[in-house]
């Protein structure tokens, strides 16, 4: 792998992360549609981290005050939204973190060889998110705020999430897509899911790093995936206040129909 290969995967990584598009699939298709060898799940998994180190810094007063909260409730008995909501997000993790782990071996030797399968979830899940996000803001004259996130939505919010091993679905994607059909907010539901992303990624960090060969390129790819994280977390977190998800709708749907030409015809 060159460095500029290094540098459009973390590109890639962190424009796809945050946006509800898929970063996995793109991982996977951009080296297909150019020719290039696949990186790996241990490189991706690197890039991800760089998206980890991206979230924490947006969101490291939030998460602060999520750890303060919670331990304030063990130690003085202090009942806080703040306590509420870091135990709400460790129960979210549990799903997604249980079925990454067992299905492991799957993700890296099933999912991520089959082409067609990660532009059909891009497209399923394309046409689900334009549906169901239309379908939310119509249905739910009062949405709910994130600090008014119920124990019940944020663990179902949590077992979409495990649907993400599949590329194409999106771990945001499926997240965003699950709370606004259970009347979470736009922006509720899209702190909720960056925040969400913090663990996850950190888990499969953890359990890839062993095989993974730090080289420069993979200096690169992860810085790379860092700063772009930080510009698309702030983008979207702007994005939303005035406009819906249909054109990561459409994008992803578009994406699907040019990976099926080149299986077709190419």
């Amino acid at each position: 792998m060159s460095i500029i290969q290094s540098i459009i995967l973390g590109i890639v990584q962190g424009v796809g992360e945050f946006l509800p598009i898929s970063s996995s699939a793109h991982l996977v298709l951009v080296p297909y549609l150019f020719g290039w060898e696949e990186s790996g799940l241990a490189f991706d998994v690197a890039l991800h981290f760089g998206t980890l180190l991206a979230v924490l810094a947006i969101f490291f007063k939030d998460w602060w005050n999520l750890f303060v909260g919670a331990v304030r409730k063990v130690t003085k008995k202090e009942d806080s939204t703040e306590n509420k909501m870091f135990w709400y997000l460790v129960i979210a993790t549990i799903p997604g973190a249980l079925v990454g782990f067992i299905l492991d071996d799957v993700i890296e030797n099933v999912f991520r060889k089959q082409i067609w399968l990660i532009a059909l979830a891009l497209a399923v899940m394309g046409v689900l998110i334009y549906v169901g996000d239309k379908w939310a803001s119509k249905h739910y004259k009062k949405e709910t705020t994130f600090d008014k996130i119920s124990l019940k939505q944020a663990f179902i919010v949590g077992c979409s999430q495990a649907l993400a091993v599949i590329p194409g679905f999106s771990r945001s994607g499926t997240t965003i897509l699950t709370g606004r059909l259970m009347g979470i907010s736009k922006e509720a539901v899209t702190k909720f899911t960056f925040l969400l992303s913090v663990p996850i990624i950190f888990g499969a960090t953890i359990l890839k790093v062993g095989d993974l060969t730090f080289s420069i390129e993979v200096v690169v790819g992860v810085l790379t995936s860092f700063v772009v994280g930080v510009l698309s977390i702030k983008f979207l977190l702007s994005y939303i206040k005035k406009h819906d998800f249909s054109v990561f709708a459409f994008y992803r749907v578009i994406l699907a129909l040019i990976v099926f030409v080149k299986l077709i015809f190419f």
